[in-house]
């Protein structure tokens, strides 16, 4: 379909935030043709950060985190039934309630889900829960405030880091298991991460690095403990597995598009490509499920899960496949925020690939620091822990390739900046 065919139809398919702020695009860039948003869930979209934190501690109720919206009453919200398949040939979006929807431009923002326990069996016992939407967290908290014994983490990433502290919050008796040395290791590295593994067991959780659960031990349906690669045992009777996130792609199979678990493969401007890499006019995608070229990171493909990218992608995609084409390919700078064992971490940019560090701002041994990330001699990332302030001046200097490590940029430290191993691997 070419660019410049009339749009009398646009589907959204995904109901998240990226969804949400992409149909709210194309309404403020001045489309008022027939719009259409496909969810998964019965929900209309509500904000997620809030479900491993403030839900999970009973600061707010699952349904407090509707996300509010500048969309009128002219939008048909086909929730709780997915896409099933798309029909590139034909501009058609089949549903797996059998019903069937005609599109002229198409935005693909599906999102992405937990991965599943390995055992099957295992993820479905009683007291074994993942965290991803409403009804898990719902869930979860439900188990939590019966009291359990002990709450069993299963992964050391931003889920898993965020359930040990609501634990923690609620008093209650928590073992994180993680297989690298450190949590959060693989987004900030060893040495970072061990900072913040050092917080958390200050708080109470327990850590076992270097650790991995071969299985959960299952007692009339119910979890009871699970074991070790290492022959030890974990007497527990909720486990939370948090082993990362699988793209929403299934759903494209036989479609044309070039896509994978990683996501949607995308041009510069959001349009999704096919398997000869040739761009689709008529469709684009946002947020979780776009794997994108970022001119930083050298045009390589990346996929970002972050709250803030799926604002700015799902806004860029919006404008596109409304006409009002922005003037630069989509490229806002990565970053993520969390709140867990006591503190905030902000980060701006992608850790991945950095060779060297250097704690810029602060000191690690106060709690309150600024961890700026080089590679190759250029600056690509920057993490803070409670001292968020300095980070808008080190984003500046990742977004123009700045020199690593900068000169005259730590303000509060004498001396110049020690360079560190990244800790990456």
């Amino acid at each position: 379909m070419g660019s410049n065919a009339p749009v009398r139809a646009i589907v959204v398919v995904g109901a998240g935030l990226a969804a949400l702020r992409g149909a709210e695009a194309m309404r403020q860039a001045g489309y008022t043709g027939s719009l259409t948003i496909i969810g998964d869930e019965p929900y209309r979209p509500y904000d997620r950060p809030p479900l491993s934190k403030h839900v999970l501690t009973g600061h707010i109720s699952a349904d407090a985190t509707t996300l509010p919206s500048s969309l009128d009453c002219d939008v048909d919200w086909r929730l709780g039934s997915p896409a099933a398949r798309l029909d590139r040939a034909a501009q058609v979006v089949h549903l797996t309630d059998g019903s069937a929807l005609s599109y002229d431009r198409l935005l693909i923002a599906t999102g992405s889900r937990a991965r599943p326990w390995p055992n099957p069996h295992e993820g479905k016992l009683a007291g074994v829960h993942s965290l991803r939407g409403r009804d898990d967290a719902v869930a979860l908290r439900e188990a939590l405030v019966a009291g359990p014994k002990r709450v069993l983490v299963i992964g050391g990433g931003l889920i898993g880091c965020e359930v040990a502290s609501a634990c923690r919050q609620l008093g209650l008796p928590v073992t994180l298991v993680q297989p690298g040395p450190a949590p959060l290791g693989r987004a900030l590295g060893r040495y970072i991460g061990g900072i913040i593994g050092a917080m958390h067991k200050v708080r109470g959780v327990e850590l076992r690095l270097g650790a991995e659960v071969e299985w959960l031990e299952d007692a009339g349906g119910r979890l009871v403990r699970a074991h070790l690669a290492d022959g030890t045992a974990i007497e527990a009777d909720v486990a939370v597995t948090a082993l990362g996130a699988v793209r929403n792609t299934e759903w494209l199979v036989g479609s044309g598009l070039s896509f994978d678990a990683g996501g949607v493969d995308c041009d510069a401007d959001g349009h999704a490509l096919d398997v000869d890499g040739r761009p689709d006019l008529a469709i684009a995608a946002a947020g979780d499920v776009a794997r994108f070229p970022h001119p930083l990171y050298g045009g390589r493909r990346i996929a970002v899960e972050h709250w803030g990218h799926a604002v700015a992608q799902g806004v860029h995609a919006g404008r596109v496949l409304a006409g009002d084409k922005p003037e630069r390919g989509y490229a806002a700078l990565p970053a993520f925020w969390s709140g867990q064992a006591g503190v905030t971490i902000k980060s701006v940019g992608l850790t991945d690939g950095a060779d060297a560090m250097t704690i810029a701002h602060g000191d690690p041994a106060a709690g309150r620091f600024l961890a700026l990330y080089g590679r190759a001699g250029r600056c690509i990332a920057a993490v803070s822990v409670d001292c968020g302030r300095w980070l808008p001046a080190y984003a500046a200097l990742i977004a123009e390739n700045a020199p690593f490590p900068p000169k005259g940029a730590a303000t509060d430290r004498a001396g110049p900046l020690k360079i560190l191993a990244s800790g990456l691997t």
